[in-house]
């Protein structure tokens, strides 16, 4: 386990505050290279698992993996909003979503750990993990996300109040001069930005991979994974996001799937006095973990599918409008010059040119 910790640690700083550090917009083949190679490295530690553990702790990685790594795509969406409205520039970009990954990693091993210990004692917060993942999954197939516009939230609007604030970035630097005076840079706002949204998506992940698994070290471990490579992801996607609009459906089916097993298994080893009699229902099936996985896979798969046929579906009519309206412009062109030719002729004849209800339509 130390060995795991110290290897991952390797990965997340060389990606994070090395790479990550270099204001730079990144290319789409180093972007793809970056993701492919954490990926692989996902895959190739989720089979080291199977083959160290078994089958049973490896299904519950690649299962939390898919769950988080999808759940941290829909988020970036996020992201880009966040940068659009404070204007952060793009060679920019790469520092900001480097903290504010740090940041989301940092909070993210605090739910963790506070979680473990709280489950470990009151098993039936599950109810609450599953009832609160229903929700979420309800307001996903609504589109009440309310990810198409960004708000500041309390906190943000105060720090601007008590703290002045400059209106241009001076490169990475939080405080800088103006007239004479220290004031503090835009990008002390864009990183308490990132932080508290960064809040708001662990209270979306953490009960989603406790319903997968309990082990804090599965949990830990996916996250990581699924953080890696994603400042990457977020420059190869970038205006493709919202693109994908079948996502937030296959995300809803994700998360309504785990919240039913959170309760399922909350009533299974229920333990609250005034339900059952403190007694769990022992006729509750328990849905294995290969289930969870297959669940997953086809949701997702499903969704990108769609996504992918939606895109090129747009983007032929697109391309039949801009056909329709080159091939109307053409015929115009044609018709006016027919009718030019048409009143040169009849005067080249010394015959007085039609410009009745006919000569007016030639023209035209």
């Amino acid at each position: 386990m130390v060995i795991t910790y110290a290897v991952l640690a390797v990965f997340f700083v060389v990606d994070i505050l090395i790479i990550g550090r270099r204001p730079h917009v990144p290319s789409t083949k180093e972007c793809v290279q970056h993701i492919a190679f954490f990926v692989a490295a996902a895959l190739i530690f989720g089979g080291i698992m199977w083959a160290v553990a078994g089958p049973k702790p490896a299904v519950e990685f690649y299962s939390g993996w898919l769950t988080e790594y999808s759940l941290s795509i829909d988020n970036l969406f996020v992201f880009v909003i966040i940068m659009s409205n404070f204007a952060v520039p793009r060679k920019l970009q790469k520092y900001v979503l480097s903290i504010g990954i740090t940041i989301a990693l940092v909070l993210r091993g605090i739910f963790i750990a506070l979680g473990a210990a709280i489950l470990t004692r009151f098993t039936w917060v599950f109810f609450l993990f599953g009832a609160f993942l229903l929700v979420t999954a309800a307001k996903l197939l609504k589109g009440d996300d309310d990810d198409e516009e960004y708000h500041e939230n309390v906190l943000i609007r105060g720090l601007r109040k008590i703290m002045p604030i400059s209106d241009e970035y001076d490169g990475e630097k939080l405080r800088t001069v103006v007239d004479g005076r220290k004031v503090f840079t835009p990008m002390l706002i864009v990183f308490f930005a990132i932080g508290t949204t960064d809040v708001m998506f662990a209270f979306d992940s953490i009960p989603a991979i406790f319903g997968l698994t309990r082990d804090p070290f599965i949990v830990f471990t996916s996250n990581i994974f699924a953080l890696l490579g994603l400042q990457q992801l977020y420059f190869l996607l970038g205006k493709l996001i919202d693109e994908l609009v079948y996502l937030p459906l296959g995300l809803s089916a994700v998360l309504a799937f785990i919240g039913v097993k959170l309760i399922m298994e909350a009533l299974h080893g229920n333990t609250l006095p005034f339900i059952n009699g403190g007694h769990g229902f022992e006729a509750v099936p328990e849905i294995p973990t290969w289930l969870s996985l297959v669940v997953i896979v086809v949701c997702l798969g499903l969704a990108s599918v769609a996504s992918v046929i939606k895109m090129r579906q747009m983007a032929s009519r697109e391309t039949a409008a801009e056909a329709g309206t080159a091939k109307g412009e053409a015929v115009s062109r044609s018709a006016a010059a027919e009718g030019e030719e048409l009143v040169r002729e009849q005067l080249a004849s010394g015959v007085q040119p039609d410009h009745g209800k006919d000569g007016a339509q030639a023209l035209r």
